[in-house]
């Protein structure tokens, strides 16, 4: 192998730890405050009031959960944004009755 395949090779290698280590952290961040955020739409009672809202939020984070335990953390970062919009819709409809 030539020096600069190997060198190539190593540059690739470092790149795909790199970005794989930024999509964890992002979505630990991520998923933290989805399921901060689902607490509220929970201790608000939001099952009763926003049942969509409260169930949608429920399964994006059961999904993101599910991602980050398979190691795809690009896609748990998704499902928890998800669910952390579906938390934020929630709490607004639950103010408004």
């Amino acid at each position: 192998m030539s020096k600069g395949i190997k060198i190539l090779l190593l540059v690739l290698v470092s790149l795909s730890f790199s970005l794989s280590g930024c999509y964890y952290s992002s979505a630990m961040r991520e998923m933290k405050a989805a399921d901060q955020m689902f607490s509220q739409l929970k201790a608000a009672d939001g099952a009763k009031l926003v049942p969509y809202e409260y169930c949608s939020a429920e399964q994006f984070l059961a999904n993101a959960q599910r991602e980050a335990a398979e190691s795809d953390y690009k896609q748990a970062r998704v499902f928890a944004s998800q669910s952390r919009s579906a938390s934020e819709a929630g709490l607004a409809g639950v103010k408004k009755k």
